[in-house]
């Protein structure tokens, strides 16, 4: 069964860049080829490139793979059948007649402009309002439920700062209500996150070790082993903490951290993120480590003394009742020893040890939600090791989403569309959730942006900048 019925026109603004090619375009053909997309489905591609629908075509079959099919005949079959859904049209971002062209194509190939329209912009946020105001314009934008409903989808970083997002807010509202605006965060498609309230709030064992009497540390961690790439004109405009950190990591923190909402719908659990993190302390330039890659200059399109961040470590309190004296340590960059995203709880050590003869310190508990790779949760505990004599020694009770669970494991993309055509809001971000982010980081951007704050320097392949040690130790946090 689809996700909507009736004609469905769905708009990729950025058609040709990397996101819509490796990510947009191939959830939209795993949502295909499981029957969830109406019938009368058709995709519109627009970008600067000049592409004819056929180059499109190739570039996009270049990309698709048949997760949910077995058979390569009905692989080949449903292949083709999507593509023959695909069109481009080619245009600049800024321009009105452009879009009033892509309006006449999607008339031209369904024979109507009236149906539901799904809009992502994959584009840079520099020009999220040219889009936005020309999208207005070409009559593709409609309130009017008669004509079906119109959604726009928007990629992160929203902003550079909090004034900077209220800006865009404010403007992109003029153009798209609020009903109609589905700010995206692609973590909040992955499995184990989703998960993350299940965990808590259906295991009754959980929720009253949930606090800071129980809790020493908590610790959100999101590193890769790859550079920047082929990204330094986006990135060294952006950093690490606006890329990642005020992002990814605080709705992993939010969901974490947050109360049990009345229900499981959209705005109670939207009201619950915006309060806990409207309970975090603006974070301060002492309780941040930046750091900087060697050799991260040397990249093309990289100024020669870019001050921009690779790499961040913050130390951030929650300051209510759950949470107050707990440090919540906030990890993110690239170019390091590991490729690894997780929230790992360290649990406060047993009260006594008796066992102190065989094991002189007991280690902390931890609960380990592992986002990526390899999904797992897994709760590191001390146990007898079978035999004759008493020896004890760290073990871990884990669950590995891919032998737990036989079936395919979406990706985050295809739960987010199909959320999006579905109209469920859950997994988005609202605009005061959006300002309560901002909130934390606002002092501490504008103190790296004119130069306060000082990135480290750090090795390729290592773990970070060595002073990060430091920071953790002030806040009583062992490594």
């Amino acid at each position: 069964m689809s996700a909507t019925a009736g004609p469905l026109h769905i708009i990729i603004v950025g058609a040709s860049g990397d996101l819509a090619q490796r990510k947009i375009l191939p959830a939209l053909f795993s949502l295909f080829t499981q029957g969830l997309l109406a019938p009368e489905t058709n995709i519109f591609g627009f970008a600067r490139s000049p592409l004819t629908d056929a180059e499109f075509r190739q570039r996009t079959a270049e990309q698709l793979t048949c997760r949910y099919t077995p058979g390569q005949h009905d692989c080949a079959a449903l292949t083709a059948q999507f593509l023959a859904r695909c069109h481009y049209v080619t245009g600049e971002y800024h321009s009105g007649d452009a879009f009033l062209n892509l309006a006449q194509r999607i008339h031209a190939v369904t024979g109507r402009l009236d149906g539901h329209r799904l809009m992502y912009l994959a584009i840079p946020p520099t020009v999220f309002l040219d889009v936005a105001h020309a999208l207005g314009n070409s009559g593709l934008v409609t309130c009017d439920a008669r004509h079906g409903w119109t959604r726009v989808v928007i990629e992160k970083p929203f902003g550079r700062d909090r004034a900077s997002s209220d800006v865009l807010v404010t403007e992109l509202g003029k153009v798209f209500t609020n009903e109609q605006t589905y700010r995206i965060d692609h973590y909040l498609g992955k499995e184990v996150i989703q998960n993350l309230l299940v965990l808590r709030f259906a295991n009754r064992i959980f929720e009253p070790i949930w606090h800071r009497d129980f809790v020493r540390d908590v610790r959100i961690i999101w590193k890769e082993t790859a550079d920047i790439g082929q990204r330094a004109g986006y990135f060294d405009n952006f950093g690490i903490v606006r890329d990642v950190m005020q992002n990814h990591l605080m709705q992993m923190l939010a969901l974490t951290a947050m109360e049990e909402p009345d229900r499981l719908d959209a705005t109670d659990v939207c009201n619950e993120k915006v309060q806990v993190l409207r309970a975090v302390r603006p974070l301060r330039i002492h309780d941040l480590v930046l750091g900087q890659y060697a050799g991260y200059r040397q990249n093309p399109g990289v100024p020669p003394n870019s001050q921009t961040p690779t790499y961040a470590a913050a130390v951030l309190a929650v300051n209510n009742s759950r949470w107050q004296g707990v440090p919540f340590i906030v990890e993110c960059g690239k170019a390091l020893d590991q490729h690894v995203a997780e929230i790992c709880i360290r649990f406060r050590s047993a009260a006594r040890n008796i066992f102190h003869k065989q094991l002189p310190v007991l280690p902390p508990n931890q609960l380990v939600i592992r986002v990526q790779p390899d999904e797992a949760i897994f709760l590191r505990v001390v146990n007898k090791v079978p035999g004759l004599h008493m020896k004890l020694e760290p073990t871990e009770l884990n669950l590995r989403y891919r032998t737990a669970f036989t079936g395919v494991i979406p990706e985050a993309y295809e739960s987010l569309l199909l959320d999006v055509i579905a109209g469920e809001r859950g997994l988005f971000i609202r605009a005061d959730e959006l300002a309560a982010s901002w909130d934390i980081f606002d002092a501490v951007l504008h103190a790296t942006d004119t130069g306060k704050i000082q990135p480290e320097p750090y090795p390729i392949g290592t773990s970070g900048p060595a002073v990060v040690t430091q920071l953790l130790a002030r806040h009583g946090v062992a490594e």
